[in-house]
């Protein structure tokens, strides 16, 4: 089975990982939260998935 890729977490994602964090502290939507966190583990320059190099910035 080959994953699909997708710029941005769907929502219905973005709802699982939510239920797993703390208490939301800031007023970004979800989606937009959680692609930041992802981004930035993988590419510390990146404020997105669109920008997101793997391995750059480490």
């Amino acid at each position: 089975m080959q994953a699909k890729l997708q710029e941005q977490l769907s929502p219905a994602d973005a709802e699982v990982i939510l239920g797993r964090l703390p208490e939301r502290e800031i007023e970004y939507p979800i989606a937009a939260t959680i692609e930041m966190a992802i981004a930035s583990f993988l590419d510390t320059e990146a404020l997105g998935f669109v920008d997101c190099k793997p391995g750059r910035g480490q």
